[in-house]
């Protein structure tokens, strides 16, 4: 399972999802679907999230086995 913190840096940098949205070249609807939990990120969206973020693509997502 993929859980995110995607909300979490957007709060942290006062940034609205239409901004983070542009920045990645992705639509808004994207990035809700993201924060939600009902899509996964391609490793291209992740690492350009993560570069907006300035932070590495582990701290913004995190995978852990279903039980």
């Amino acid at each position: 399972m993929l859980k995110t913190r995607l909300k979490e840096f957007r709060a942290k940098h006062n940034m609205s999802q239409e901004t983070l949205a542009r920045l990645v070249g992705v639509r808004r609807e994207t990035i809700g679907h993201l924060e939600r939990g009902n899509y996964n990120p391609s490793l291209k969206l992740a690492w350009d999230i993560s570069k907006v973020f300035n932070v590495s693509i582990e701290e913004i997502f995190q995978y852990t086995e279903e039980e």
